[in-house]
């Protein structure tokens, strides 16, 4: 079974990795199938070892039901738990409209934009002294996501148990 969800808990993995060897199959769970994403989230994940200051800005077309994304999410995890620790995180002093600021996953920043137009797209930002760092990557068209797919696919039958991510498929 190969699976493109990036709001599973834990809990409901465990069920999945539970099921696929009770009935010796594979499951891909694929938070994201855009390959040029998964590198996205790799290169922040090396880059955070580097900056004590993040946020992620993501933007989703306006019929997306959540925010942040999943995917978003996995990446200020992804980029935390690499790190070892929280980022840093100003505290604004004066705050003119709440939530103005987004929300915080580990000290890194999330902001969620819902907009016609748009299909997903997410921007890693980090700060330090005179710099900044931007990861950024575009989905134009959903036909991007298929190759992606098609390697869960070919792969899944040769992994028993559960598989999360694209990026272990990948090897990365």
């Amino acid at each position: 079974m190969v699976l493109g969800a990036s709001g599973l808990n834990a809990e409901q993995l465990q069920i999945l990795d539970t099921m696929s060897r009770e009935h010796g199959i594979g499951i891909i769970v694929a938070p994201n199938f855009a390959l040029g994403a998964v590198v996205l989230k790799k290169l922040a994940e090396q880059a955070a070892a580097f900056f004590d200051y993040v946020d992620v800005v993501e933007a989703h077309h306006e019929m997306k039901i959540d925010a942040p994304s999943g995917f978003s999410l996995a990446i200020a995890r992804g980029m935390r738990d690499e790190r070892g620790s929280d980022f840093d995180r100003n505290e604004t002093t004066v705050h003119h409209l709440p939530e103005t600021r987004g929300g915080d996953v580990g000290g890194v920043g999330i902001h969620s934009l819902r907009l016609p137009g748009r299909s997903a797209h997410h921007e890693v930002i980090f700060g330090a002294a005179g710099q900044t760092l931007s990861i950024r990557h575009d989905t134009l068209g959903r036909d991007c996501y298929m190759p992606g797919v098609l390697r869960c696919v070919r792969e899944v039958v040769n992994r028993p148990g559960l598989t999360v991510g694209l990026e272990t498929v990948l090897g990365l």
